[in-house]
C-alpha cells in the first residue's frame, strides 16, 4: 500500500467517526422540531408560602461587574425576608473592596446579604460553592456567574417548579447583550442558541439528561448534598453534579422562555479559555461518570444521549487529523487521476456540513424568527468552529490523560447594556494566557492555504468551499489570538442601546 493510499483511508476512518456525532447532532435537531409544539413547562401547583432562596453569586478578580452583579441581584422581585444573596468572592485584586463596599450598602438598605471572601482557593468556583453551602439559609439555591445580570423576575418565574418534590434543578435560557459586537459575539451567541434552544429542549422535552449550566439557575439543597455535593475533581463541576444527581433520580426542569441576560468574551483568547475549560471538563467528567451511566439501569435513549453529550467534544480532536489529510487526499487523487470528488467530498458535504448547517440554520430561524441573515452566520461559525479545533483537541487531550484540574477564568470587561459600565479592553492583567496552539493555528492557517492553490491547479474544485473555510478559520483564529499582544485590536464602537433586563427580550415571559 502506498503512503498516499493510507493517508486516504484513514482520512475516511476518522471522516466516518465525525459522521456519527454529526448523526447525533441532526437527531437532536429532529427530536427538537417533534416535540416544539410541547411549549413551557407548568408547574405542579404554586407555592402557598414562598421558600426561602439564597443567591450564591461566585467571582474571581471581577472588577469591572463585581457591583454590577451586585446592584441587578437585589433587584429581584422577592420577599427580601425570603431571599439571602452570598457574594462568594475569592478574588485576590481591588474586586475585594468593591464588592465589600456593594454588599454594606445593600446591607444599610435592609438586605440580607452576605461577603465571604477565601484566601485559600482550594476547589475554584466548585469549592467556593461547596464552602459556603452550610452557611445558606435558603432551600434553594439561585447561582450567577458575574457575567450575568439577573432578571428581576427569575425567582418568581421559577420558584413554583419546586412545588414538585422530585425537581432538583430549574434551568433558564441564556441571552447575549452584547452579541452585535464582532464576528466573535456573533459566532458565540450563535453556537449558545444551539445549545440551549435545539439541545437542551430535545433533551428536557423526551426525558433524556441535560445539565446545569454553572450559572442562571437554582437548585434545591437537598438535590445538592444528595448528589455529593459540589466536587473540584473536573473543571465543569455543574456538569459533574449534573449527571450525579440524575443518577440519583431527581428531576431537572428546563424554562426557554425565561431568560437570563449575560455578556459573551470579547476577547479571542478569552473565547478560547472558555472553550478550552468546557471541552476538557466534558471529557473529565466522562472519564468519572460514563461507565457510571452506561451501566446504570436506565432507558436506553437516556444512555446513547448521555455518551454523545459527554464525549461530543472528541470531534474536535478527529476534526484536526481531518484536516492534516486533506492535503494528501488531493494528492492522492491527483496520482490516481481522480476527478470526480464526489466520493471523497459528498460524504464530508453529508454527514459533517449538512449536520452543522441545518442544526445551527434552524436555531437562527427559531431566535430571529427568519432565515435572513442566517447563511452569513453560519459560515462565520463553521469557520471560527474549525480555527478553535486546535485549541480544544488539546483540551480534550488534557481531559484524557490529565488530571489537572485549575480553574481558568474567563476575563469579563463590563460592556456598556443596561446602563452598565463602559465598554474597555480587560486590561494585561485580565487578559488570558496565550499558548503555542496560536503558532500552530497559524501554520494551519497557511497549509489550507497552500493546499487551496494545488487544489485549484488540480481542478478539485469541489473541495474549494471546504478548504476556504480552513484557511479563513484557522487565519482568523491565529491573527485575532496575536493582536492583543501587539496592541493592535481595532477598538469596537459602543453597543446599541439595549432595553432594561425585565423586557430584554419578547421571549422572556417573567
Amino acid at each position: 500500500m502506498q503512503p498516499l493510499d493510507l493517508f486516504t483511508y484513514v482520512y475516511l476512518a476518522v471522516l466516518s467517526a465525525l459522521g456519527v456525532y454529526g448523526f447525533h447532532r441532526m437527531m437532536l435537531l429532529v427530536l427538537y422540531l417533534r416535540t416544539k409544539g410541547k411549549g413551557q413547562p407548568r408547574p405542579p401547583r404554586a407555592f402557598d408560602e414562598l421558600p426561602v432562596v439564597t443567591v450564591q453569586l461566585p467571582m474571581f478578580n471581577e472588577r469591572y461587574v463585581a457591583r454590577r452583579l451586585i446592584d441587578a441581584t437585589a433587584k429581584i422581585d422577592y420577599p427580601k425576608d425570603r431571599l439571602e444573596i452570598q457574594v462568594l468572592d475569592d478574588s485576590t485584586d481591588d474586586t475585594r473592596t468593591i464588592a465589600a463596599a456593594a454588599v454594606e450598602q445593600k446591607r444599610a438598605e435592609g438586605f440580607d446579604i452576605h461577603y465571604i471572601h477565601r484566601t485559600d482557593r482550594t476547589g475554584y468556583k466548585a469549592g467556593a460553592l461547596a464552602a459556603a453551602m452550610g452557611k445558606a439559609r435558603g432551600e434553594l439555591i439561585a447561582i450567577f456567574d458575574s457575567d450575568f445580570i439577573p432578571n428581576p423576575g427569575i425567582l418568581r418565574a421559577a420558584v413554583d417548579h419546586f412545588t414538585d418534590e422530585k425537581v432538583a434543578l430549574v434551568q433558564t435560557r441564556w441571552e447575549h447583550i452584547n452579541a452585535d459586537r464582532s464576528v466573535l459575539t456573533q459566532v458565540q451567541a450563535l453556537m449558545l442558541d444551539g445549545h440551549f434552544t435545539i439541545e437542551h429542549n430535545a433533551r428536557f422535552r423526551t426525558g433524556r439528561y441535560f445539565n446545569f449550566n454553572g450559572t442562571a439557575g437554582i437548585w434545591r439543597k437537598e438535590a445538592i448534598e444528595d448528589g455529593g455535593g459540589w466536587q473540584h475533581d473536573t473543571i465543569t463541576e455543574d456538569l459533574d453534579l449534573s449527571f450525579r444527581a440524575q443518577i440519583r433520580g431527581w428531576k431537572f426542569v428546563y424554562l426557554p422562555e425565561v431568560g437570563s441576560p449575560a455578556e459573551l468574551p470579547e476577547d479571542i483568547n478569552g473565547f478560547k479559555a472558555q472553550q478550552y475549560r468546557w471541552a476538557k471538563g466534558s471529557i473529565q467528567v466522562a472519564r468519572k461518570l460514563l461507565w457510571t451511566v452506561l451501566s446504570t439501569p436506565l432507558p436506553f435513549k437516556v444512555r446513547l444521549e448521555a455518551f454523545f453529550h459527554l464525549t461530543n467534544n472528541i470531534a474536535y480532536l478527529l476534526m484536526v487529523p481531518l484536516a492534516l489529510l486533506i492535503l494528501p487526499t488531493i494528492l492522492f487523487r491527483d496520482h490516481h487521476g481522480l476527478r470526480d470528488t464526489l466520493m471523497i467530498d459528498m460524504p464530508l458535504f453529508l454527514s459533517t456540513t449538512l449536520a452543522i448547517g441545518l442544526f445551527y440554520t434552524i436555531t437562527y430561524r427559531e431566535v430571529h424568527g427568519t432565515f435572513k441573515g442566517s447563511l452569513w452566520q453560519l459560515l462565520l461559525l463553521m469557520a471560527v468552529g474549525i480555527g478553535i479545533s486546535v485549541n480544544n483537541a488539546r483540551a480534550v487531550l488534557g481531559g484524557l490523560f490529565s488530571k489537572d484540574c485549575e480553574f481558568v477564568r474567563t476575563p469579563k470587561a463590563g460592556v456598556a447594556a443596561y446602563g452598565g459600565a463602559p465598554s474597555r479592553s480587560p486590561g494585561a492583567s485580565y487578559r488570558s494566557k496565550k499558548s503555542l496552539t496560536i503558532f500552530v493555528e497559524l501554520l494551519l492557517g497557511f497549509y489550507f492555504l497552500a493546499t487551496l492553490v494545488i487544489a485549484i491547479a488540480g481542478g478539485h474544485y469541489g473541495s474549494i468551499p471546504f478548504l476556504l473555510l480552513f484557511v479563513a478559520g484557522y487565519l482568523y483564529v491565529g491573527f485575532r489570538s496575536v493582536l492583543p499582544a501587539l496592541n493592535l485590536q481595532r477598538k469596537l464602537p459602543a453597543p446599541r442601546p439595549q432595553p432594561q433586563p425585565a423586557l430584554a427580550a419578547s421571549r422572556s415571559k417573567l
